[in-house]
């Protein structure tokens, strides 16, 4: 561990509190320590030594790191490391009970889950057979969803699911409503943490095909009205709560099963993916970027070979399509060290090909050298979550969210919270960009993150996941009046998307991250809180 005094690598003690809580073997590994034992454990004897090398250089410097899962389980005697599965439930009663056995084997191994359920016949329905009558999707996502409730992700994080329902199917109404949480139940989650909310541990997304924009650009189409109306009750809802989201799925090679965040796409039931983030703040010009982008490749491909998985039939269709995901970060600091706006400009563009050519290369190239399927996607922007963290710098596409915030979590019964001064932000200042000059997602229009995550989308194979942050419900900017235009605006960029889900401020109880002063976090900084006290907890202000 690193000497008292001292974050490690990490400028904040939140970062490394993060390191240590969750990635750490054993809470003694110095970053450099985790990165040597993951590359050791996952390139082995499949990579010379000065490859290896690259790897691990640009590993300490978090120019390139490998997704959770890799940190957390290299090295261990069960090593999975993939990301998430993906399913399609099939509609039987073989295929309901499959499903649940797949969905929670991949669970408890430390992935997390989707599912597409559109082959499931509608609530009602006769049931030839038994002359029984079928209770819906909607029974077996909850079914899926309490056994993620149970379930501990490799034993030390909380499920991750999605569930998907296509636009025409019909009980897709009660779908788009399935997460309308009353007053009373949101009350109770407030006071209880673990209060039991329906569907709480899945993500949904309404599943939007060729058929839908055929439907919808044309008033004549018998589906018009139905089109229509379904978009615009599933925008209503995305705008007010921040459920459902939507998944896109016209492209040539349609593809509707998604992961937990989305940005993982197949159509093959039981394929998988393991991801890795290239880091573009941190790298010094594009030729130095091209590296990373090659040799981070490089080592997804090694995972894929290396990590265990759940089931026979997942490790026979990962064989087959071999996806990796390798991803972007810190591309909005990336853009205001360089005095843009959060927009693509030529220069990201330059870059952004530079990422699509060398990952696509290096994936071909390294898949021949090491024998395996060259892969059939190569790339997915994830959110990266607590990598991010460890990164210090916006995630995936995301835009700074705010300068200072508020972090709130639950721990030994009790609501925490401490402040936080975005490392982005100091680093930036320090830089000489002025403070005037940094924005963050409160300054950045509806319009503007949805044309940016469609220009992003065109270097991207597979999906990006990026959640657009939206100001509350019935303010000025989101509410009945402006639903209509924001709907459309969204409509003229869908089919440059893979996806798209967004987070109206304060739209659940228990918010983890709430905007906070800038002067009274640089205060407090450092320190936690009880929230039940409003005080530093026992006078010892550390995690």
């Amino acid at each position: 561990m690193s000497d008292k005094g001292t974050f490690d690598v990490f400028s904040t003690k939140f970062a490394q509190d993060i390191f240590l809580q969750k990635y750490s073997m054993n809470g003694t590994e110095t970053w450099a320590d985790c990165c040597e034992r993951v590359v050791n454990a996952v390139c082995g004897q499949l990579l010379d030594a000065k490859t290896k090398s690259k790897i691990l250089k640009f590993m300490k410097e978090r120019k390139f790191i490998p997704g959770g899962r890799y940190l957390y389980s290299a090295g261990r005697s069960f090593h999975q490391v993939n990301n998430c599965f993906l399913f399609r439930a099939e509609d039987t009663r073989e295929g309901w009970a499959d499903l649940m056995g797949k969905a929670s084997s991949a669970l408890l191994t430390g992935g997390g889950i989707g599912v597409d359920y559109s082959a499931i016949r509608p609530k009602g329905a006769i049931i030839k057979r038994t002359g029984g009558f079928c209770t819906g999707p909607i029974s077996l996502m909850e079914m899926v969803n309490e056994a993620g409730r149970h379930v501990m992700q490799g034993g030390q994080r909380r499920s991750a699911i999605w569930a998907g329902l296509q636009w025409d199917h019909k009980d897709i109404e009660e779908f788009i409503h399935l997460k309308d949480h009353s007053a009373d139940l949101k009350a109770m989650k407030e006071k209880d943490f673990n209060f039991r909310l329906p569907m709480e541990f899945t993500n949904i997304s309404v599943i939007y095909d060729t058929n839908f924009f055929i439907a919808i650009e044309n008033e004549e189409h018998p589906l018009h009205d139905k089109a229509k109306k379904i978009w615009l009750e599933n925008c209503k809802q995305a705008f007010s709560t921040a459920e459902p989201g939507m998944a896109f799925n016209f492209r040539k090679d349609a593809e509707s099963l998604r992961n937990a965040c989305t940005e993982v796409v197949s159509e093959d039931d039981s394929d998988k993916c393991n991801l890795g983030t290239v880091w573009m703040n941190r790298c010094k010009d594009r030729e130095e970027f091209a590296e990373v982008c090659k040799y981070g490749t490089l080592f997804l491909l090694c995972g894929s070979i290396y990590s265990d998985v759940p089931t026979d039939k997942i490790k026979e269709i990962g064989q087959k399509n071999n996806r990796i995901g390798l991803g972007l970060g810190g591309m909005h600091e990336w853009l205001m060290l360089r005095g843009s706006k959060y927009e693509c400009t030529p220069e990201l563009h330059k870059w952004l090909a530079t990422y699509e050519r060398e990952s696509d290369s290096a994936a071909f190239v390294g898949a021949k050298q090491l024998g395996v399927a060259v892969p059939k996607g190569v790339r997915a922007i994830a959110p990266c979550g607590t990598i991010g963290i460890l990164a210090e710098t916006t995630t995936g596409i995301e835009p700074l969210f705010c300068k200072s915030y508020k972090r709130r979590y639950y721990k030994e019964g009790k609501w925490m919270y401490q402040y936080v001064v975005d490392g982005a932000v100091k680093r930036l200042q320090s830089q000489g960009v002025k403070l005037e000059a940094i924005q963050d997602s409160y300054d950045i229009s509806f319009k503007e993150r949805v044309k940016f995550q469609a220009d992003v989308q065109q270097y991207v194979d597979m999906s990006i996941s990026s959640t657009c942050n939206m100001p509350p419900w019935g303010s000025a900017d989101n509410n009945e009046e402006t639903l209509e235009k924001n709907a459309m605006v969204l409509l003229k960029y869908a089919k440059r998307l893979r996806g798209f889900t967004c987070y109206p401020d304060g739209c659940r109880g228990g918010q983890p991250l709430t905007r906070a002063d800038l002067e009274e976090a640089l205060a407090s900084e450092g320190m936690v809180f009880d929230e039940t006290e409003q005080q530093c907890v026992n006078g010892v202000c550390g995690i």
